[in-house]
């Protein structure tokens, strides 16, 4: 693994400023294609891990019968359409969730839909789950062989045609059927805050309504529930009394804020921003309280993905001490660089050393003990 104080540098006085300086979907469709074309070829991925990837055998661990070869994984919404699977794990990433993807392709919310808050590390996200739709996404990955784990984010489309609570849920069952067998493990995704008709399945009984028709469905695949950051810790507990009622493996904690009062947020910089929810920084707190809340009152039950507001070695540490088994991010890697994700996996294990772990796994949930 190259120097990653000297990636940084570049990172940061040479490349962020650039790419600042410009519209941030279009950077983001940019990156994306030249990540596209660098995972197609062995040679380029090769020299990318060389220079990101850092593995070491106290990172490795088991989860859902699912092997990760690190904790850190690729959240949803950055890889939209599923088009870097191959070049991710040559970034260092130990997993990569993909769409959220919908039943029918959506072209998602119009344009400008993406802000940065740089004072507040965070940007500002009204894609509204654009994306190819799962019969396509399904024909681009099927043929495909993964170095790492990929999971499949599932969405409710986002037109008038599925805002009912009975076409919603025939909605994801649409793509849980097309998607099924694609991947290692399924995320239904009902906290979306972008979408028609908004986060219709946060409610305990319609979710109860929807996981009864998905129970149904008979997935083999472990199955993780994402839900929204802004839920109180009562209202999820009233969540958590109908998932255990149902087959689901993990919790995703979480998605978006659309609490634009948050003290993390520099309300200056909300004057140039549309619509939408609020990723990063303003997350971290939040999602941390709700995954610390879940590890103790499922005791265990459920395997917990955390999200939200990840920029360091210590921010990752923090969710997993918390109860996180594993942790995901995009907005720490846009604001301080792709050797983020190395420079996280290198300062776990020495966070791991420290405090007298031989695993990761053996830090899950400390902070209760």
């Amino acid at each position: 693994m190259f120097a990653t104080r000297t990636q940084r540098f570049v990172y940061q006085h040479f490349l962020k400023p650039w790419f600042f300086r410009r519209d941030p979907e279009m950077v983001h469709d940019q990156m994306c294609r030249l990540g596209h074309r660098l995972g197609r070829f062995h040679a380029g991925r090769t020299c990318l891990s060389t220079l990101m990837v850092y593995r070491h055998p106290m990172l490795e661990q088991t989860v859902c019968g699912i092997r990760f070869k690190n904790p850190v994984g690729l959240t949803a919404g950055f890889d939209k359409n599923a088009e870097l699977t191959q070049v991710i794990p040559s970034v260092g990433f130990g997993f990569e969730v993909v769409g959220s993807v919908t039943a029918r392709p959506c072209e998602g919310n119009p344009k400008p839909r993406l802000w940065r808050l740089p004072k507040s590390k965070g940007l500002v996200v009204y894609y509204g789950l654009k994306n190819d739709g799962a019969d396509q996404i399904q024909r681009r990955l099927r043929d495909q062989s993964f170095e790492i784990p990929i999971g499949i984010s599932v969405a409710k489309t986002n037109d008038a045609a599925s805002v009912g609570v009975n076409e919603g849920i025939n909605d994801y069952i649409q793509s849980l059927k097309v998607l099924s067998q694609t991947g290692d493990f399924i995320v239904i995704n009902v906290s979306c805050p972008n979408a028609y008709g908004g986060e219709t399945f946060v409610d305990p009984d319609l979710l109860e309504r929807l996981l009864s028709r998905v129970d149904q469905l008979q997935l083999t695949k472990p199955l993780f529930l994402k839900l929204p950051v802004d839920l109180t810790t009562k209202q999820l507990d009233a969540l958590c009394e109908v998932i255990d009622l149902h087959q689901v493996d993990g919790l995703i904690l979480s998605n978006l804020t659309k609490e634009r009062s948050r003290k993390e947020i520099d309300q200056t910089e909300l004057v140039q921003a549309g619509a939408g929810g609020i990723s990063g920084a303003p997350t971290k707190q939040a999602s941390t309280e709700l995954i610390r809340h879940a590890y103790r009152s499922t005791q265990g039950r459920y395997v917990i993905v955390g999200v939200g507001g990840i920029f360091s070695a210590e921010d990752a540490y923090e969710k997993i001490c918390a109860g996180a088994s594993l942790v995901q991010l995009a907005t720490g890697m846009i604001f301080e660089g792709p050797q983020l994700i190395g420079e996280i996996n290198k300062g776990l294990v020495k966070l791991l050393t420290r405090d007298g772990f031989d695993s990761i796994t053996e830090a899950i949930g400390s902070a209760h003990r």
